[in-house]
């Protein structure tokens, strides 16, 4: 397995971490496409990170700090680069990133359609709390939260 390079998303950062980091969210979340000013807005608020592998955009993170004691990890992987551990090398550094900044509950938001990536969370002891419909869209999120 080729080891992973991290590269925050930061507002004034780099225009390739920031358009990588588009990337996957919007592939992995059609339903629901940032644009780069809301995902530099993000960045102001959130840990985002782009996970690289051989010089190779293959995921995502986004830590929302705790608030009050719960905070999100959310890790996103390409189709393409699944099944070679990364997902769980992004999970991992996100898991310890949320833990740094106290931590108390995991929480994580996947699109309901994405099974892959509901079942990575369930194997990671994620339990679904809610399911909710945005606006205009037709395919629900689901909130987990780590047992």
């Amino acid at each position: 397995m080729t080891g992973l390079r991290f590269t925050p998303v930061q507002s004034a950062g780099t225009e390739t971490a920031l358009r990588d980091w588009q990337h996957i969210h919007n592939s992995i979340i059609p339903t629901a496409p940032l644009s780069a000013d809301e995902i530099a807005a993000r960045a102001q608020r959130h840990i985002l990170e782009v996970a690289y592998a051989d010089g190779v955009a293959v995921g995502c993170s986004t830590v929302r700090p705790p608030a009050p004691d719960a905070a999100t990890v959310i890790a996103r992987v390409l189709p393409g680069s699944r099944r070679h551990g990364y997902g769980e090398q992004i999970y991992q550094r996100g898991l310890a990133r949320a833990r740094e900044l106290g931590a108390q509950t995991i929480e994580t938001v996947i699109l309901a359609s994405n099974d892959e990536g509901l079942r990575f969370a369930r194997h990671h002891g994620f339990v679904e709390t809610d399911r909710y419909v945005l606006p205009g869209d037709t395919i629900a999120f689901v909130d987990l939260r780590l047992a």
